[in-house]
């Protein structure tokens, strides 16, 4: 959630006699003198400092303060109304946020399952090409719920969490409906790769915000209990849509799918907005909307950290092979082992394990200072590439078991700490815009990285090459945000010489004034003398 920022007014505004010029000393000079006399406090956007009873040379200007401004006006009642509840309402919006993020993530995890369904159902003919244009339609859809990400915070950050989750339920409800009338792989390009991920991610990305809005000291706790919900769909669904494909067929299971949906429409209603500033409440008496400025709109200036780009590059890349596993292990499993095993403990393991991971390597995230973090996310990227090679080398199913624990186990790490990364890569200010566009740039490789898999599979007839070559991009990857801790300490360094530097100039042109006033007022003294 991007923090709205308000401009304060001009120095002065509210006082009529701050707007003449005074004769003697310049302004910053006198504003330092009478700060130093009278042991006072600037207050942003009042006309003079502040006494020490709290009060200031000029009207308090409560519309444009930045909340949490102590000792200025108005800012202890602006921090009071700014400051989370830690509870109430909030655990309802939290088991809300929660039963999203498992809709969404648990569809889209389970995608396996779904994926020989559609080969069965819609593989009569002699496609040999079957599998590279069925494995568009879950690679499409997981890769529009990432990019549509930038778009969703900019409405989110317009029209606010309530409404854009409730139309994006909605929107995801009709997809996968629609999708339960198609009788061939092509439409479903349009109502499950896109309408349905499209609402998926509207959805899914203000149940994010939303929860800083109701906690805070609690925020970890309640990420860590929203995340476990795609855990648990993860673990439960594909056995459940196993069930439901063999006793009523894909399309009656899309059809029960659609609950899942409409409960996620419903539950976008819990989020009541908390704060609404002066400006917002004026603007709605006036019955006008305005747009905000398009700079915060758009918030390109996370890309002039050096430590964020390289972090938006070196994600993606060490994606193309993510999403391969969850589209075509359950294929994989089938062609080697026949129907003698259950293929969907798998993803059950993957399930279980990634959320042990998101709660263990969450809470280590919390001793490893400073944009270190990111060597927990290398360490991962590293582990998921060997596993991925090793698919193909398992002749056990139980040797598979074990790699999916292990897969799991690290892509939980990987997934918890990415917010934590970007909060100290960029800050909190522009951390909601940065996640975003991270989130848009790791749409690509998940995309394209399962259609190159079916692809390797239709043409060789078997799955080992595509997993080997899965490998390789999470180690490049990791390789490549190996740079990011010493870029970022080198910038920090950089940016602490600055404000070193602007109050040495401050002083130095204080002093000169302090000069300039002292000899102009000995030559007064002395002629005073004189007469």
């Amino acid at each position: 959630m991007a923090p709205v920022s308000e401009q304060l007014a001009p120095q002065g505004a509210g006082d009529p006699a701050a707007a003449a010029p005074l004769p003697g000393p310049p302004a910053a000079a006198t504003v330092a003198e009478s700060r130093r006399e009278n042991g006072g406090e600037w207050c942003p956007g009042s006309g003079g400092p502040a006494a020490p009873g709290g009060e200031s040379g000029a009207r308090p200007q409560a519309a444009t303060e930045a909340p949490g401004s102590a000792g200025c006006p108005g800012s202890a009642a602006a921090a009071a109304a700014a400051e989370p509840p830690e509870g109430g309402w909030g655990w309802v919006v939290m088991l809300a946020a929660m039963w999203c993020n498992g809709a969404v993530f648990g569809i889209q995890n389970s995608c396996g399952v779904l994926f020989v369904s559609m080969l069965q159902l819609f593989g009569g003919g002699e496609d040999k090409q079957l599998a590279f244009k069925t494995a568009w339609v879950s690679s499409l859809s997981m890769g529009m719920v990432f990019f549509c990400s930038p778009i969703v915070s900019i409405f989110t950050d317009l029209f606010g969490c309530r409404k854009v989750a409730v139309i994006g339920a909605a929107v995801g409800f009709v997809g996968l409906l629609s999708s339960s009338f198609v009788s061939t792989i092509e439409p479903l390009y349009f109502t499950y790769g896109v309408l349905f991920a499209c609402g998926c991610s509207f959805a899914y990305q203000p149940s994010l915000v939303i929860l800083g809005h109701y906690f805070k000291k609690r925020l970890g706790l309640v990420n860590g209990i929203v995340t476990a919900g795609s855990s648990l769909f993860t673990v439960s669904l594909p056995f459940l849509l196993r069930v439901l494909i063999d006793s009523v067929g894909l399309y009656n299971t899309l059809r029960v799918l659609c609950i899942l949906l409409f409960i996620l429409f419903l539950a976008g209603f819990t989020y009541k907005p908390l704060v609404s500033n002066a400006k917002d409440k004026e603007a709605g008496k006036k019955g006008k909307f305005r747009f905000p400025p398009e700079k915060k709109i758009c918030n390109f200036s996370v890309f002039k950290v050096l430590s964020y780009r390289i972090w938006a590059f070196g994600i993606p890349a060490a994606l193309f092979g993510y999403f391969v596993p969850y589209v075509h292990l359950m294929k994989h499993v089938k062609d080697r082992f026949g129907d003698s095993v259950p293929e969907e403990v798998l993803l059950l393991c993957l399930g279980i394990t990634s959320g042990v991971g998101r709660l263990i390597f969450g809470r280590v995230a919390d001793y490893i200072p400073g944009a270190k973090k990111v060597y927990l996310q290398v360490v991962s990227f590293f582990f998921i590439g060997l596993m991925s090679m090793m698919i193909p080398l398992c002749h056990v199913f139980g040797g598979l078991i074990a790699v999916c624990l292990f897969m799991g186990l690290f892509d939980g790490c990987f997934i918890c700490i990415m917010a934590p990364i970007a909060f100290e890569l960029v800050g909190a200010q522009d951390v909601s815009q940065a996640i975003g566009f991270l989130l848009g740039f790791m749409s690509i490789p998940m995309t394209v990285g399962p259609p190159i898999a079916g692809l390797l599979h239709d043409h060789l007839g078997t799955y080992d090459v595509a997993f080997y070559l899965a490998g390789v991009p999470p180690l490049i990857g990791g390789a490549v945000l190996c740079l990011i801790p010493w870029v970022h300490e080198r910038q920090k360094l950089k940016e602490r010489a600055k404000p070193v530097d602007g109050e040495t100039t401050e002083k130095m042109l204080e002093n000169e004034t302090t000069l300039v006033s002292d000899t102009t007022e000995k030559p007064a003294k002395e002629m005073e003398s004189g007469f």
